[in-house]
């Protein structure tokens, strides 16, 4: 996990830490649905944090036997659990609060006490996701905020910044509710605001669950880093022809590289060791991540694919 990730989780986690608490008293004075709901939201986004800084720590042990490659995947692990938690704790609670309140619909009181806060939320969390984007701006290297969201292979600056955005979204939803419920006095808007906000954390939940199941499953390296890696292969003084070549992420910063490849000959055994050897070091030179390499010499035939 980067400084930056670092940086822009703590933000996150103090921001829902603070805003948990002053939404639920909130809610204990006004009795708003969408305000319940933004709570348990907060709550949900706090055990999130926590959970990608689990994932973190637990992702830097040792590789053991059973664990060979290592634990680089935990983090992508995690990320899927925040998803869960995202659409249990938050989505489902949102909704099934909204349905209540539409058949109970209860005049709120004191809502300006609501509409402080969530002002106030507005802002806090508007700072929390300005750190994330200002952390993501070198990661995400001029493509679109979607296509890093999308291809980023460390999550948790891509959850940060989903949870952010839903959670600023989901305050200007009780927000609105809210104003509508006090200011035609009909409190169904004030359960139509909570549903809404479920509605978007369960988006936010299926997008971060679809990507995180992509990762686990085990992605390639990105087409520019394979483009690194094949021109380090060819372009080495020993090498004949790279014949067949297949990667895969173990973590972020992490990557599996699998290569057969025609030598240029002839090479006795000790040759071919130590030409072997040199097209590793040459690998890493280029694209440090790829720590695990397993080199096959072979001859050309015609039929192998060149890819991944």
């Amino acid at each position: 996990m980067t400084e930056g990730s670092r940086k822009a989780i703590v933000a996150a986690m103090f921001a829902n830490l603070g805003l948990a608490i002053a939404k639920f008293v909130t809610f204990l004075f006004t009795g708003s649905s969408s305000m319940l709901a933004e709570s348990v939201h907060s709550v949900a986004d706090t055990a999130n944090q926590g959970l990608l800084f689990l994932g973190g720590r637990r992702a830097r042990r040792e590789p053991t036997r059973e664990h060979p490659f290592g634990f680089g995947r935990e983090r992508y692990f995690w990320a899927f659990v925040v998803s869960l938690v995202l659409f249990s704790l938050g989505a489902a609670f949102a909704v099934s609060q909204g349905f209540e309140k539409l058949r109970h619909p209860e005049p709120l009181s004191q809502p300006a006490w609501a509409i402080g806060v969530l002002l106030v939320g507005i802002l806090v969390e508007g700072a929390s996701l300005r750190t994330a984007v200002i952390e993501a701006r070198e990661p995400r290297a001029g493509r679109s905020w979607w296509a890093y969201i999308r291809h980023s292979k460390s999550p948790e600056l891509p959850v940060v910044l989903l949870e952010d955005t839903g959670a600023l979204l989901g305050l200007v939803l009780a927000l609105a509710g809210v104003g509508l419920a006090t200011w035609t006095g009909n409190a169904r808007f004030d359960g139509f605001a909570s549903i809404a906000i479920g509605v978007l954390l369960a988006v936010i939940a299926a997008i971060l669950a679809s990507e995180m199941k992509s990762l686990l499953m085990g992605e390639s390296a990105a087409p520019a880093m394979r483009d690194e890696i094949r021109r380090a292969l060819e372009s080495h003084p020993q090498v004949e022809r790279l014949i067949h070549m297949r990667t895969q992420h173990l973590g972020p910063d992490e990557l599996l590289l699998a290569a057969k490849l025609e030598f240029q000959a002839p090479l006795s055994l000790g040759e071919l060791a130590r030409a072997i050897d040199s097209v590793e070091s040459a690998v890493r030179e280029h694209v440090p991540i790829a720590r695990v390499i397993y080199l096959e010499p072979d001859v050309h035939r015609g039929a192998d694919s060149n890819s991944g």
